[in-house]
């Protein structure tokens, strides 16, 4: 049920920009519309209160779609108090608070009566952006990754504004983009990629990331950006005031024109945005114009594999790379980026198999990738947990053990068997069982480890712990088909990568 009152939206006015966004502007490539994927209208033959909200948004969705050069003008109207309701009740009860302390239940205690005042601020332009508490979170691959944690307010506001924002830019965005995109995770790209590598003609991988990409973003591109398609001067001068407070490190404000913070709710749509200009509509471009051979392209944030039939694409491509992003202020990293021979121009065994000191793996969200045997001897993509991923995971383990070593053995195996079904969602993969079974077993070992360490006159031998982990953890077994059958449902026929 939705509670208070909401004003009538106004219409929507696009008009034709003067100069286009871009020469390179298409609509979203491959994946095409399936039936019952088309934008409809959510209007219901019984009215109800958040009825002129939604429809208002699919008629931006729709002229979005139709026009590609059409900007908007009006857009922060669609910010209602019911939009800001929902945007509050999609946010983590638990998470952090920001910097003004306040949690998700406090400000839930007088909902209605801050929406309103938090509304009427955003309408008449006293809203005032605070700067995010800056806290480090370690690496699964080692070292800290900085991030920013948003006020509540701020979290509530930009939730609803990136859902006003993605009614545009879902439209815009290529299909080879994954990151943070509504309907889109990590296993569609790894799916899209698998497919991509084994269909097409590729013997070459470059695997790149961008350096710092988040304390990267310039504000001045980014905003150039959004007035590609975004002409409401209160929601550019909104963005403005997040991208302007800054973040806030042991009492002292950083504030500079770079950089957009790690963890923030909005910080996801404006790094594709500037990434869909610096980087998706180029390559796109390019391997229709340079390419003398297939080009394979998935993108999940900064992190994006390209693959190449021929070597001197590649090599010219990773030059041109270099070029395109230092133009946006942007540069590869150099250990992260790298060219790899992924498997012979002819994909005969007897060149899958040639002697080389050359690396023929990649990796990618967390799977290693390389050209090989399944076990029906037919060669295919084949993935495997990231090796230093699966021992940062299993040291994780061994600190919750230690920690819990003392509670009850029903209590330790509830949290074991939760710990090992949330892994095995993620990474039981096909082809990737041997290595989702050795973790098993490992856990298995470290919880036995913590169990004699119980007492001195502990006995516990391997038949016994056999016992408790048949009866607690689940099975190593695989949970997701084959890359190729779920793409293909989830495709019916489009390809996100070419």
């Amino acid at each position: 049920m939705m509670y208070g009152t909401r004003k009538s939206d106004r219409s929507i006015v696009p008009t034709r920009s003067a100069n286009t966004a871009s020469s390179m502007v298409e609509s979203a490539e491959g994946r095409g519309r399936t039936k019952g994927n088309e934008v409809e209208q959510n209007a219901s033959r019984t009215q109800g209160r958040n009825h002129g909200a939604l429809s208002a948004l699919d008629r931006v969705r729709e002229k979005a779609r139709q026009d590609k050069e059409a900007k908007f003008t009006a857009l922060l109207h669609h910010v209602s108090i019911d939009r800001l309701r929902k945007a509050y009740f999609e946010l983590k009860r638990d998470a952090s608070a920001g910097v003004d302390g306040v949690t998700w239940r406090q400000y839930g205690e007088h909902l209605e009566g801050n929406l309103e005042e938090l509304h009427a601020r955003l309408h008449r332009g006293a809203y005032r952006a605070k700067p995010s508490r800056r806290v480090y979170i370690p690496k699964a691959t080692g070292g800290l990754r900085p991030l920013g944690i948003a006020s509540l307010e701020d979290k509530v506001v930009q939730r609803a504004v990136v859902e006003v924002m993605n009614a545009i830019y879902e439209t815009d965005f290529l299909g080879f983009s994954y990151g943070f995109r509504p309907g889109r995770g990590q296993h569609d790209a790894l799916d899209a990629l698998a497919v991509g590598l084994g269909t097409k003609r590729v013997s070459w991988v470059l695997d790149a990331d961008v350096r710092g990409f988040f304390d990267a973003i310039d504000h001045e591109w980014l905003l150039r950006f959004l007035g590609h398609r975004i002409a409401d001067r209160r929601l550019l001068r909104l963005v403005q005031k997040w991208l302007r407070a800054g973040v806030l490190e042991e009492g002292r404000r950083q504030v500079g024109r770079v950089g957009s913070p790690q963890g923030a709710t909005v910080s996801p749509l404006l790094a594709n945005i500037y990434l869909h200009y610096a980087y998706d509509l180029w390559v796109h471009q390019w391997r229709k114009r340079h390419a003398c051979g297939d080009v394979v392209v998935v993108r999940y944030a900064d992190d994006a594999v390209v693959g190449f039939e021929h070597e001197e694409d590649a090599r010219r491509f990773l030059v041109d790379l270099r070029e395109r992003l230092g133009r946006f202020k942007l540069e590869l990293h150099p250990d992260k980026t790298k060219l790899v021979r992924f498997r012979g121009p002819n994909r005969s065994e007897a060149s899958v198999a040639t002697v080389s000191h050359e690396p023929r793996s990649f990796c990618f969200l967390g799977f290693e990738h390389w050209w090989g045997k399944k076990g029906n001897g037919r060669y295919d993509v084949i993935r495997r947990t990231e090796p230093r991923r699966m021992r940062a995971s299993l040291k994780a383990v061994k600190r919750q053990l230690v920690r819990r070593r003392h509670d009850p053995v029903p209590e330790q195996g509830r949290w074991l068997a939760r710990m090992l079904r949330g892994y095995f969602a993620y990474y039981a993969v096909p082809t990737n069982w041997r290595t989702i079974g050795r973790f098993r077993t490992e856990v298995i070992r470290l919880w036995r480890r913590q169990l004699r360490q119980r007492s001195q006159r502990t006995v516990l031998n391997w038949k016994r712990m056999n016992r408790l982990s048949l009866r607690w953890l689940p099975p190593a077994r695989t949970q997701h088909p084959w890359p190729g059958k779920r793409f293909r449902a989830k495709t019916r026929g489009g390809s996100p990568v070419r």
